[in-house]
Order: C-alpha cells, then sequence, then structure tokens
C-alpha cells in the first residue's frame, strides 16, 4: 500500500458519522484513497459502505478510506459454476454454515493475507477484526463457514445493508473451499433479495467466477437505490451438503 497524501482530507473521530468528501475527489494514485481519519465505530462503517467507501490501512498508517474507480462486481445471477467447482460440490465433501464462526473465518482471511508474497501484508488488523465483530454483533456483517470433517477449511465475510452485499474478504485452506462459500453465498441473495456484491477491486480469482467492473459512478447508482431497502435481517443458519447449492 502506497503511503497516504497527506494532503487528503481529514475527518475528525468527533465529526458526524456520514461526513465524508465526495467519492468523485478520490484519488486516481493511488487508485480510490479518498480521505485519513475518523474513526470504526459502527454508524460511521455504515455510512461510508452507504457511499462506496471502505477502509483499508495496515497498522503503521491512520485510517484511510477508499473508493476505487473501477469498481470489481458480481450480480448474483451472474456467478459461474465451473465443471471443476460442479464436481466438488457433488462430492459433498464439504458443509457449508452461516454466521457460526465469524471470528474464525476473519482469522483465516487476515493469516492469508499475512502470507501473500506481494508484501502488501494483511490490512485486517487486531482494530479493523475488533470493529468488523462489533458490526457483526449488531446483525450487520456475516460470515459464511465451509467445513471439511469438523474443520473450518474456508470462509467469506462482509457486509449486508439493504439488498447489497459488501464483501470484505475470504480464504481456503483446501481446494474450492472459499468458491463453496461464494455459492453458498449465491443462495443466500436469492433467498433474502440481494441484488450486488461488492468486490470492491478486480482479480483474476474473482473474474473466474463472474465479477466484472463498472464505473463508480455507476456503482454509487446502485448503493442509492439498493441500500434504501431494508436489510434482509438474520441471514439462514442452517448448515447444509454442499450439492443442495446446485440446486
Amino acid at each position: 500500500m502506497n503511503e497516504p497524501d497527506l494532503n487528503l482530507r481529514w475527518i475528525d473521530p468527533d465529526a458526524p458519522p456520514d461526513e465524508f468528501p465526495d467519492p468523485c475527489n478520490a484519488l486516481t494514485d493511488p487508485n480510490g484513497l479518498l480521505a485519513i481519519g475518523g474513526d470504526l465505530s459502527i454508524e460511521r462503517l455504515l455510512a461510508a459502505y452507504r457511499l462506496g467507501i471502505f477502509p483499508w490501512f495496515s497498522d503503521d498508517q491512520p485510517i484511510l478510506w477508499w473508493t476505487p474507480d473501477p469498481r470489481a462486481v458480481l450480480f448474483p445471477a451472474e456467478i459461474r459454476i465451473s465443471r471443476s467447482l460442479t464436481k466438488t460440490l457433488r462430492k459433498n465433501i464439504y458443509s457449508v454454515s452461516v454466521d457460526q464462526a465469524f471470528a474464525d473465518v476473519v482469522a483465516g482471511c487476515a493469516a492469508r493475507g499475512a502470507h501473500r508474497d506481494d508484501n502488501t501484508g494483511t490490512w485486517i488488523t487486531a482494530r479493523m477484526a475488533a470493529a468488523y465483530e462489533q458490526l457483526h454483533k449488531a446483525g450487520h456483517a456475516h460470515s459464511i463457514e465451509t467445513w471439511c470433517d469438523g474443520q473450518l477449511v474456508g470462509g467469506l465475510y462482509g457486509i449486508s445493508i439493504g439488498r447489497t452485499f459488501f464483501g470484505e474478504s475470504m480464504f481456503s485452506h483446501l481446494t474450492d473451499a472459499s468458491k463453496v462459500a461464494l455459492i453458498k453465498l449465491r443462495s443466500i441473495c436469492r433467498a433474502t433479495g440481494i441484488e450486488l456484491i461488492d468486490c470492491q477491486v478486480a482479480s483474476r480469482h474473482l473474474a473466474s467466477l463472474g465479477s466484472r467492473e463498472i464505473s463508480r459512478t455507476e456503482f454509487n447508482h446502485l448503493l442509492t437505490r439498493l441500500t434504501t431497502f431494508p436489510s434482509p435481517g438474520n441471514w439462514p443458519r442452517d448448515s447444509m451438503e454442499t450439492s443442495r447449492l446446485l440446486d
């Protein structure tokens, strides 16, 4: 992560939670950096996500707020299930659950980031993990877990607002484990009316699953509509075999 531009807008921690600069004022280099400061309160985080803004920073940095352009997104109906993933689902070697091990999923994602070979390390610091735990306890953040022989082997987590799911991170210890969690997310989207999954920044992995890039303007227009709906509330927490995800 590049060092922040100290000329960026500073957000006072005591400022109203929705006090963010207009996203169109974000930098192009680094792409999407918008503001510095503020806090990680539930109210500020929810306000940020509704505006298409998310925090991303390292331990040695202040809180940095981002809104990249273009934006990587997944539309649930466009999620791709490859032949190899179909075979994995039919084997029933995994089971999936919802909101059963939120902190463990976040820790798994953090560990994955800590072992990346691009020297960026993990952005899921202890402060970030604690903030998302509070969002989870308040019913805004959710996790999907993938299990094998009683062990957590993959999963994903993010924030649900209205008909949008803001995906934060995923991890996998075994083949296709994170993809299985995503297919479970697809079924939840169908059941709850979620229309958009935010992926933040494009990657080859996400593109293979059906993600595409849209402009920040289009993304924020979608958020304006989709985040005004009531959030789905409690997600279905039943555990299930993976073959049922093909229905």
